[in-house]
Order: structure tokens, then sequence, then C-alpha cells
């Protein structure tokens, strides 16, 4: 049981190291921002990603343990997810530390690209750990259409 929560416990750490680094940036910098009529609310975001972080974790500890662990299996698997998830936990720091809206762009971009090849790579092996990553792909969509919509609507400040 401790590898399940272990896994399952890893992706919420660099989310909520993320958060508690530019939780201020939000009230002061994140509002002002133009954005669409579609985006969620900002109380939708802890939970859609306490959601999403869970089931991602959960769905990598299948993956390993299907493969027996860190076996040569398991390098590629774990591998695009372990990527993505570096890429995941970059967004923030791009966005929200940085204001860099076009380094967030090409960061969600890449990670949209390393999601869908870990939930490829994982279906052959696991499709109950291939579909817990589909929610993720799902609000990976609607996050990289806000980041593109936000980064279009807030041009650099020269």
């Amino acid at each position: 049981w401790a590898y399940t929560v272990g896994f399952t416990v890893l992706p919420h750490v660099g989310g909520f190291l993320g958060w508690f680094i530019h939780r201020k940036e939000i009230p002061v910098w994140y509002e002002k921002l133009k954005k669409p009529s579609w985006c969620p609310p900002r109380t939708m975001f802890p939970l859609a990603w306490t959601v999403l972080y869970t089931g991602m974790g959960y769905a990598s500890y299948l993956i390993w343990n299907d493969l027996g662990g860190c076996s040569s299996k398991a390098v590629v698997p774990l591998g695009l997810y372990g990527a993505q998830l570096a890429l995941n936990w970059a967004w923030p720091p791009f966005f929200f530390g940085a204001h860099n809206l076009k380094m967030a762009l090409i960061d969600i971009l890449c990670l949209d690209g390393l999601a869908i090849g870990t939930m490829c790579s994982w279906y052959r092996i696991n499709k109950t750990a291939a579909l817990l990553m589909v929610p993720y792909l799902g609000w990976l969509a609607m996050a990289t259409c806000l980041t593109i919509r936000i980064w279009k609507d807030n041009p650099e400040q020269k």
C-alpha cells in the first residue's frame, strides 16, 4: 500500500509547491489579465487538479506495478510520465512566476504531446491506467486553449 500512496501523492507535490510559491500572483497579476468568458472560475482549479493528480498518480502506480517495478520495460512508459509531469510542474513558474505567457504556451504544447504519448504507451500495458489519463487530457486541452487565448489577448509589455 505504501507504493500505491506514494505514486498517487507524488503529482500533488509539484502541484502544491507551484500553487504555494505563486499563490500571491493570482490576485495581483492573474486577475488583471484579459480572459475569455469560458475561463473556469478560480475555485475550480484546485478541485480539478486534486482529482486529476490523484488519477494520474494512481495510474502511474498501476503501470509501475504491472511492469514489475523499475524494470527495463518501465523506462519508456514511466519516462514519458515523468517528463510530462515535469512540464506540468514547470508551467506555473513560467506563467505565474515569470509572467512569460509565450514560454507557458510552449511548455503546455510540449506537455500535451508528452501526455498523449504517455497515455498511448500505457494503453498496451493497462487500459485502466490509460483511461485514468483521459480526464487529464481533457483538462489539458481546455488549459491549452486558455493559455493560447490569454497569450493572444495580453500582448507582452515592451
